[in-house]
């Protein structure tokens, strides 16, 4: 695993992607609680409608508010943000056109989830002008309320085209508020405020998908951040043992000699079942490594978080968080 770029640090704005299943909200909730130490103000935003963030904190559905959420070592500050399509597209025409009145009426005709429907990306056009909003936001003396914000983003597939949907839409409003503030989107996500982080486990597809989302990435002038492989499993074996257990062919003697030294006496039974676990437990090892190996030639920091096995609730989100901040991982200065 690579050292973490300082450099990412600098970014304002987070966005976490990952294979569906790699656990990519819960390293999302971990770094931004890495981000809110040391006194930081931080904030968690989802958009997938999936409650997430308020099952991983064990709170109540999030409403459409940013509410404090959890507090972060050194008197830092966690909020989280659950957007919703019909609400931020209720702001948005009270914002831009003062339409607040007419904006319930549709509500009430059901126009929104229509008009969401009809044009799918304008739900992610909403989203991706919310979380600008968010980031750019100051109080009266002209500094950013959040010094960091965190975006538990779509999945790998659509992650490019969320990040992008505003540009892809430009046509919808050829000039006006609308239009600049879209414009303003998209000059953030292209900017180096913005970093994508990618969340994988150490297994084919993920991350054969991991490498495909640099690749998009890269073509759309968008910024990758670090890769961070979830769930790793410490290696049982001597590296130079792995090679003849996979293989089935460890000193079955020599085992047995080190089992008895350590007080330790198996029938035959329970010795195959041994052996069987280590060529398994070697098998995926490799495995591993050759993964390892394929992110290696990404170029991005790689960081590993290690698997959890009591489960992830709020204490095993501080302990992540703190393995983050080990690495380095802290907001900006």
């Amino acid at each position: 695993m690579t050292d973490w770029d300082r450099e990412l640090n600098k970014a304002r704005l987070h966005v976490v992607s990952g294979k569906g299943g790699t656990g990519k909200t819960t390293v999302a909730a971990a770094l931004a609680l890495a981000l809110a130490g040391g006194g930081h103000k931080v904030l968690l935003i989802e958009v997938e409608g999936r409650q997430g963030v308020a099952q991983l904190f064990d709170t109540a559905p999030l409403p459409y508010a940013e509410e404090w959420i959890a507090a972060a070592p050194g008197g830092g500050e966690l909020r989280a943000l659950a957007i919703d399509a019909e609400a931020a597209l209720l702001e948005y025409l009270s914002m831009f056109y003062s339409l607040g009145f007419a904006g319930r009426t549709l509500r009430r005709m059901g126009a929104i989830e229509f008009a969401t429907t009809l044009a799918p990306g304008l739900r992610d056009v909403l989203f991706t002008g919310k979380i600008k909003e968010c980031v750019g936001r100051t109080d009266d003396r002209g500094r950013h309320v959040y010094d960091a914000v965190v975006v538990d983003a779509p999945p790998t597939g659509r992650v490019v085209k969320f990040l992008d949907v505003t540009r892809a839409m430009a046509d919808l409003a050829k000039s006006g508020p609308i239009r600049d503030h879209s414009d303003g989107v998209v000059r953030l996500v292209h900017s180096a405020d913005t970093v994508v982080h990618l969340v994988t486990l150490l297994e084919e597809l993920p991350v054969r998908e991991t490498l495909e989302a640099v690749s998009e990435l890269d073509a759309a002038d968008l910024r990758p951040g670090g890769v961070f492989c979830n769930r790793v499993r410490p290696d049982r074996l001597p590296t130079h043992a792995v090679p003849d257990a996979a293989a089935g062919a460890l000193d079955e003697a020599a085992l047995r000699a080190d089992l008895a030294a350590a007080g330790v006496r198996l029938d035959d039974e329970a010795f195959g079942g041994l052996l069987d676990e280590a060529a398994e437990h070697a098998v995926r090892t490799g495995l591993e490594q050759q993964a390892r190996e394929r992110l290696a030639g990404t170029d991005l920091p790689t960081l590993a978080l290690p698997e959890l096995t009591g489960g992830i609730d709020v204490a095993e989100l501080y302990e992540l968080a703190e393995i983050l901040t080990d690495h380095g991982i802290r907001s900006p200065r």
